[in-house]
């Protein structure tokens, strides 16, 4: 990977049209079911926020068979580098990695299967200029997180194992990364110290969700139901793009987890 480019720097991604079934996703706060019709609106605003930031999107089917299956980070990684094929955390999910596996072995010179046995999801994983980070979760055991581990430095980057705040689905619902010295956090994880080796911005109090941000070149895409963020982050100078997120909110799910985000050499 060049040296001159940022790890937010992307002009390719791969999304999942929302299938039917998506209304019966998985959450741990039960909120009500979205309605497909609110998922499917948040979700094409996404794609095309994304095509104004500058990437290609490549758009997959939607699997009826799989509700989650609009997340595709969780199953799979993707680097410059190659791709790797994980294995979710939650049994409901375990199929969609043998769904998207074509998909990236036409797109991707090397592809790495995680090792069995052990669990991980793409919801864990946040890549900083410093390392790739794994968080431990209730989708990522150390198992999984010490075999993804060693899969991303077969790829030529450095991994590290930290841990997620207890009762947080993934650790990327309480982080993202915002340029190569800040993160955005919720306070629950700045207070564990595993961003030592960056500016922390912490999350108001009350909008905790916020924290499942995405850069993605020049902006910062932040869930609309957020105003005090999205006004901290105005007020530091970053280009935020407000999306709406109230529905696939209510499924456990931000920002990240919607799409596999790399730069592909040649484009």
């Amino acid at each position: 990977m060049s040296q001159a480019r940022s790890v937010y720097h992307f002009n390719s991604i791969i999304v999942r049209e929302p299938s039917r079934s998506v209304v019966n996703g998985l959450r741990a706060d039960d909120r009500g079911n979205p309605t497909f019709e609110g998922v499917k609106a948040e979700h094409d605003a996404y794609i095309a926020a994304m095509r104004d930031a500058g990437v290609e999107v490549t758009v997959l089917p939607a699997l009826e068979a799989f509700p989650d299956s609009i997340f595709v980070e969780d199953p799979a990684l993707v680097f410059t580098e190659g791709a790797i094929l994980l294995r979710p955390g939650a049994e409901s999910r375990v199929g969609e990695t043998a769904e998207i596996t074509p998909t990236l072995r036409g797109m991707f010179e090397t592809v790495l299967d995680l090792p069995t046995p052990g669990f991980a999801d793409g919801g864990d994983v946040l890549t900083t200029p410093k390392s790739v980070m794994i968080g431990l979760s209730a989708r990522t055991d150390k198992v999984g997180a010490e075999a993804l581990s060693a899969c991303i430095e077969k790829l030529g980057r450095k991994a590290e194992i930290v841990a997620t705040p207890e009762g947080v689905l993934h650790f990327k619902t309480d982080c993202s990364l915002l340029d190569d010295e800040n993160v955005l956090s919720t306070a629950r994880l700045a207070r564990s110290g595993v961003f030592k080796d960056f500016k922390q911005i912490i999350i108001p109090e009350g909008e905790e969700p916020a924290a499942n941000a995405l850069r993605v070149n020049d902006v910062v895409m932040v869930g609309s139901d957020f105003p005090r963020t999205i006004e901290m982050l105005d007020k530091l100078g970053y280009k935020v793009v407000p999306m709406k997120t109230t529905e696939i909110g209510k499924i456990d799910a931000g920002l990240s987890c919607m799409s596999l985000r790399w730069f592909r050499n040649g484009r």
